[in-house]
């Protein structure tokens, strides 16, 4: 039960950081999931309900995202791993060299470590 608690607070300031889909523009809440950057499993308590180790993402670019299979840079720059196949971007109408809003600087610690398990997974 504390888990699910901690999962809904989570998920209230991930969404008061970003309340839409940073990839694709959705805003109906019901239809996104608040990811982990850093996963839960490598994640501290206090980094499990952090909203700054979270993003607002439609399922699935959240499928991506989890797979590491895409990351992003603390620019904004989206970044797309070389074993994702061509067209999986292509028909879900995400652009390869797509640019989304910055990230805070809070968030950096948390991407640092979604782009360090994006660099060396296995292709």
């Amino acid at each position: 039960a504390k888990a699910r608690v901690g999962q809904g607070f989570f998920r209230k300031q991930v969404m008061l950081l970003g309340p839409s889909c940073r990839v694709t523009g959705v805003e109906d809440s019901r239809l996104l999931i608040a990811s982990h950057i850093k996963p839960w499993r490598d994640s501290s308590n206090d980094e499990r309900i952090s909203g700054y180790n979270g993003i607002m993402l439609s399922p699935h670019v959240d499928a991506l995202f989890d797979e590491v299979l895409l990351s992003f840079e603390q620019d904004g720059t989206m970044l797309v791993h070389p074993s994702l196949p061509n067209d999986v971007l292509e028909r879900w109408s995400i652009k390869k060299e797509l640019k989304v809003e910055p990230f805070l600087k809070e968030h950096s610690k948390f991407l640092d470590h979604h782009r360090m398990q994006f660099a060396t997974k296995m292709i």
